[in-house]
């Protein structure tokens, strides 16, 4: 392998990695207060996918008006699913939201295949995320550049908020002991309904930069992204933020590699998360950085 190949396959695999991190993260912090899977999170995803996909090419709106149409419209999903199938068994056995969260997922799925039929959709192409440059031999898309580094700037966004602001005061005390901060007079429900909002807030972008990367949307989009930053969060450290973050960093970065090293392999890329999600829990079941509910920035 020549050195540029690596560097280039290097470069996917941080943008790739990237992209897991943002969804992890909303997994992360659901769990860290409600030590709950949001299995609907990669649900929630694809439908931002397809809010992007109807704002600009169904109702022409110029790019920068539909991000931000398409992350209030999935905060607002985000929040729509957190009150009608979690909220109602705020106190209801951990199973039981468990198995909502699950219909809850199949309800997005098969909800967006009745809307939007089973057919592949084609992502807008939006030019300045599409566009390709060369750095040195690398040929490179916008998307593939910034996607790092949009990662970073909302992890440090998270951490601030979680550390630096009153309701992320009040999240941190709810992951602590929720009991015992409802008795302290703190909104649960407000606090909930933020975790959710920051985390339908993250999927809307990560699903605008995958689409940019990946540019064939259907109703099960959600799904095999969605296991694999569940298990990026798991890798990391579930409940730990900048571990959900390392996390995806790490799969990404495996799953390239596989691709490029073992090519033979390639129909083996998906296999390659679960394969990691077994051995950390093996040798590491608490992730690489352990859990733990606060983060310090």
């Amino acid at each position: 392998m020549t050195g540029q190949l690596f560097l280039q396959q290097l470069a996917n695999g941080i943008s790739l990695g990237s992209l897991y991190a943002l969804l992890a993260i909303g997994y992360t912090m659901v769990y860290g207060i409600l030590r709950l899977i949001n299995f609907a999170h990669g649900d929630i995803f694809m439908m931002a996918a397809y809010f992007m996909i109807f704002s600009i090419i169904t109702f022409k709106l110029p790019w920068f008006v539909a991000i931000i149409i398409v992350i209030t419209a999935t905060v607002a999903l985000g929040v729509l699913v957190e009150k009608t199938a979690y909220k109602p068994l705020r106190n209801a056995p951990r199973m039981s939201i468990m198995i909502s969260a699950i219909g809850a997922s199949f309800l997005l799925e098969n909800l967006a295949t009745y809307l939007f039929t089973g057919v592949p959709r084609g992502f807008p192409d939006i030019k300045v995320l599409t566009t390709t440059v060369k750095i040195g031999g690398l040929s490179l898309t916008i998307a593939t550049l910034i996607t790092p580094f949009v990662t970073l700037i909302l992890l440090y966004a998270v951490l601030f908020i979680t550390n630096k602001t009153k309701i992320g005061m009040a999240m941190r005390a709810v992951s602590k002991d929720f009991e015992t901060a409802k008795l302290m007079g703190i909104n649960i429900n407000k606090v909930i309904s933020s975790t959710f909002i920051i985390g339908s807030s993250l999927a809307a972008i990560g699903a605008i930069l995958w689409g940019s990367r990946y540019p064939s949307i259907m109703p099960l989009t959600g799904v095999m992204p969605g296991l694999k930053c569940f298990i990026a969060a798991v890798l990391g450290g579930i409940g730990n933020t900048a571990g959900a973050v390392l996390g995806g960093f790490i799969l990404g970065m495996a799953e390239i590699m596989l691709i490029t090293f073992l090519p033979a392999f390639t129909g083996y890329r998906d296999a390659m998360a679960f394969v990691i999600l077994i051995v950390v829990l093996l040798v590491k079941p608490t992730g690489l950085l352990g859990e733990k509910v606060t983060d310090k920035v």
